[in-house]
């Protein structure tokens, strides 16, 4: 076969394609089986683009804002390609007009998720630093301001998707506004219950399976967070308290099981020996250095000088405790003690004191008695 009929063959296999209205279904297959395979690499994409634009610090900006969220990178570049390729389904209105809105919908979701983990990476890296400067506590300023910021995103992807899909959504509002405002009179009990059980959800002072102690004196075990109400087991009679949740958000709770602080152990190896005088100089300069920082535990430093390598005096040993009612509080403390470490490296070199320090830096639960 030459060139000529097998250009003759492939118009006449293009027109009975059309005829049968299967030409575009066809290239939209071919260009979702690309998406699928050029959406997988597309954290590789923006390393080859950041290579371009940065080359000299590729590596240090790569690993700190793309390897984190390379799964949500691949996610959105492959919705964002299909969705893209859907164009070639107008033709077959029922499957387009079925097929879009589902696309659209993902990708605003995958979207808005990309951004929220930017959003945690850059005040991982940049805003403790801040909060730090400023003197304030990390947990009351990031995590509240992350949160409002992650609820910002969320209203601007549903405003998004529902101007894309051309839904009134001033209509939509007040009729919302209308029906809260008949079920709020009609059952105002209800609705406070409701509000309870919101307000727990996304304050979180405690969840299923931990202890907590009320004002009342009540103590036991979580057992369930319901719609209505909490209820908790008591260790000693073993009885299930039903407490409303209306009633949980306005008491004093203490949460004991959170009660709980990890102790961090670091060796810091000098390449001198230590005097006395400078011995006295490094416990001066860790101690400012971590009692500087809020979530230490105050005055559970601990320094023991140690040999090395039958070198006197050249190794230190750190201890302290790190607070936190939270596995978020404390990973913004482990922050925190990486900056500390700067400090600590900064100030001892002003000193001509020159150290490394051993990686990883060992973290061991502590749970803080009763």
């Amino acid at each position: 076969m030459d060139f000529s009929q097998l250009v003759d063959f492939s118009q006449k296999v293009i027109g009975w394609l059309k005829e049968n209205e299967l030409l575009n279904a066809l290239i939209f297959l071919g260009f979702l089986g690309l998406a699928l395979v050029v959406g997988r690499y597309t954290p590789t994409a923006v390393r080859l683009l950041i290579n371009a634009i940065a080359p000299q610090t590729k590596h240090r900006f790569y690993d700190r804002w793309v390897e984190p969220i390379r799964p949500e990178i691949r996610i959105t570049g492959t919705l964002l390609l299909i969705t893209i390729a859907l164009s070639w389904l107008t033709p077959y209105n029922a499957i387009y007009n079925f097929l879009r809105p589902c696309m659209v919908l993902s990708l605003t979701i995958s979207t808005a998720w990309l951004t929220s983990r930017l959003l945690h990476l850059f005040l991982q890296v940049y805003g403790i630093a801040f909060v730090q400067k400023l003197g304030l506590d990390p947990d009351e300023l990031i995590l509240p301001f992350e949160s409002v910021l992650n609820v910002v995103i969320g209203v601007t992807a549903a405003i998004a998707f529902a101007q894309t899909q051309d839904i009134n959504l001033i209509g939509l509002v007040a009729s919302l506004g209308v029906a809260a405002t008949a079920v709020g009179l009609a059952a105002q009990s209800a609705l406070s219950q409701l509000i309870g059980t919101i307000v727990l959800y996304l304050d979180r002072p405690y969840i299923k399976g931990e202890y907590i102690r009320l004002a009342t004196g009540l103590f036991g075990r979580v057992e369930s967070i319901g719609i209505r109400s909490t209820k908790i087991r008591t260790p000693a009679k073993n009885t299930l308290v039903i407490v409303p949740n209306s009633l949980m958000i306005n008491m004093e709770i203490e949460n004991i099981t959170r009660g709980k602080k990890v102790m961090v152990l670091l060796y810091l190896d000098f390449l001198q020996n230590l005097n006395s005088q400078q011995m006295a100089l490094v416990e001066q300069v860790v101690n400012e250095s971590t009692d500087s920082l809020m979530g230490i535990d105050p005055g559970s430093t601990r320094i023991q000088f140690m040999n090395l390598e039958e070198q006197e005096n050249r190794r230190a040993r750190v201890t302290f405790f790190i607070l936190g009612s939270s596995d978020n509080s404390i990973e913004l403390r482990k922050r925190l003690l990486e900056l500390a470490n700067a400090t600590i490296a900064q100030r001892m070199a002003t000193y001509g004191l020159e150290f490394t320090t051993q990686d990883p830096t060992v973290y061991v639960d502590s749970p803080v008695p009763l």
